[in-house]
């Protein structure tokens, strides 16, 4: 039996890895090749990722693949979180290093933009949620601040598609990725022509849209070479991390709801059309595209950002592994803190501990002081906003969800895990870990021809993968901290 090897490249907001599948006719085996930090880089007061950087790691994860474990790849595909984006002049080249997400030029730009189209039209014609550093914003802001980049751009291409670009010197904007800009129409691959406008975004930027699970090209001649290397094709996979990361959950049937858990914790369900209504616009749900024309209608929770920026600072003193921190968290006032965790004091402060303390005295709460206590505050409050969310799902989508699906580096953690059962009442299922890479990997046997249907790919990977179950227990002990919590989500909005 012939097997396949597909080298998936995930890169996050924090880390990047190549990861090797291999794919038997049943049966999903993975490698780790290569592993690296990823970090935004701060220059004159702005935020930015080095993309050159992050190609020269791909590049060496290539190489390791092919010169240390002895493995011609047969097809590569590319992943990266959503909305940030290259700008291409006319020679083809990368105009400077694009922005992060995190950096505050986007400050109040929403409120701005609002004033020349209501938030209610915004929301009908994306039917994406509102977060300042969604790219409409992004680009909006440097359209105001008059930038010079935006006179010189003749194409934009979103993260995974400038990696694609460099590989190939195919210019195309993938779907999935695409989709989370809040300049596509809900549910369909075509750009609305009418925020671009009221934006001053030249629609020319843009380009063909290609879904996920499509050969884009192959490798040039030249990358070839220099990576020893047979000209393989690159896929388009679904290239933002979640939507590769919802293709690998181990469910059969629709009534279940995924979190997506790193740095973000997405969570949605996944539907055949998108939801776009008041309520789901009061809510501030999303609706981003998926594999197999599906939309995952979700909202973006800040997530494990608050523990990892934590860790950092920590870190500054002596070096703390991951199990330790979960350890110290366990105290005996579990519920002593609160935080809303995607209220604005989080997106990017200088240190998260302060920021959190902060936020406990300006809400007259006891103020953590212990490392434990700040990630204990940290985890009960994430739990508290999947309970949140879940109520709204359960109540926009008018269905019944009857479990959670974890999936992504959070499945780890199996206080967490625990939790979150007992807080939602609800089993969870935990895993697989490598959600996104295994995605992005069967996107590109798609690619090859060698699955046909998002059905099939989730058959192989309940075969090939673990999963945990967590059972619920103690709901009583979560209604109390709920009703305070509720206070918390209420001042934030």
């Amino acid at each position: 039996m012939r097997k396949f090897y597909l080298l998936a490249i995930d890169l996050g907001a924090s880390s990047g890895r190549a990861i090797l599948g291999i794919l038997t006719e049943n049966k999903l085996e993975l490698k780790e090749i290569h592993r690296f930090e990823n970090r935004m880089q701060q220059i004159n007061g702005s935020y930015y990722w080095d993309i050159f950087r992050l190609f020269n790691e791909i590049k060496i994860g290539f190489k390791k693949c092919i010169s240390e474990y002895k493995i011609q790849p047969d097809s590569i595909g590319i992943d990266t979180w959503g909305v940030d984006y290259s700008l291409i002049n006319k020679e083809g080249q990368i105009i400077g290093l694009p922005y992060a997400y995190r950096d505050h030029r986007t400050n109040g730009i929403m409120e701005e933009f609002f004033k020349l189209m209501p938030s209610d039209e915004v929301y009908r014609l994306s039917g994406l949620q509102f977060m300042q550093f969604n790219t409409l914003f992004q680009l909006y802001s440097s359209v105001r601040e008059k930038q010079s980049q935006m006179k010189i751009a003749k194409s934009l291409l979103f993260m995974p598609d400038t990696l694609n670009y460099l590989f190939t010197g195919i210019k195309r904007n993938e779907y999935t990725i695409a989709s989370t800009s809040q300049l596509l129409k809900p549910g369909q691959d075509k750009w609305e022509k009418k925020l671009f406008k009221v934006a001053g975004i030249p629609k020319k930027l843009v380009n063909d849209i290609i879904q996920p699970g499509n050969v884009l090209g192959k490798i040039t001649n030249e990358i070839s070479l220099e990576l020893n290397s047979k000209q393989i094709p690159v896929v388009a996979v679904a290239s933002h991390d979640t939507a590769s990361a919802v293709v690998s959950v181990p469910a059969e049937d629709n009534d279940w709801v995924f979190i997506s858990s790193g740095t973000w914790s997405i969570m949605g369900i996944e539907c055949k059309n998108p939801i776009v209504n008041t309520d789901s616009l009061t809510m501030n749900f999303t609706n981003e595209g998926g594999v197999d024309g599906t939309t995952r209608f979700l909202k973006n929770i800040m997530g494990m950002w608050l523990i990892q920026e934590c860790k950092r600072i920590w870190d500054q003193e002596r070096k703390h592994e991951w199990s330790e921190i979960v350890e110290m968290s366990k105290i005996d006032n579990p519920f002593k803190s609160l935080i809303d965790p995607d209220n604005h004091s989080f997106l990017n402060p200088e240190n998260m501990p302060e920021a959190i303390k902060e936020y406990c005295r300006r809400t007259n709460q006891p103020v953590p002081e212990s490392k434990g206590e700040i990630a204990r505050c940290i985890y009960v409050s994430l739990v508290l906003k999947y309970k949140y969310t879940f109520d709204q799902l359960e109540r926009v989508s008018e269905k019944k969800i009857n479990r959670i699906h974890i999936i992504g580096g959070g499945a780890h953690n199996r206080e967490m895990n625990q939790m979150t059962a007992n807080a939602i009442m609800v089993p969870v299922y935990a895993g697989p870990t490598e959600a996104t890479s295994i995605g992005n990997i069967m996107c590109q046997a798609c690619g090859l021809g060698l699955v046909g249907s998002l059905k099939e790919i989730r058959k192989i990977v309940k075969k090939s993968f673990k999963v945990v179950e967590y059972q619920p227990h103690n709901r009583n002990i979560w209604e109390e901290p709920y009703d305070r919590f509720l206070e918390h989500v209420n001042q934030s909005s």
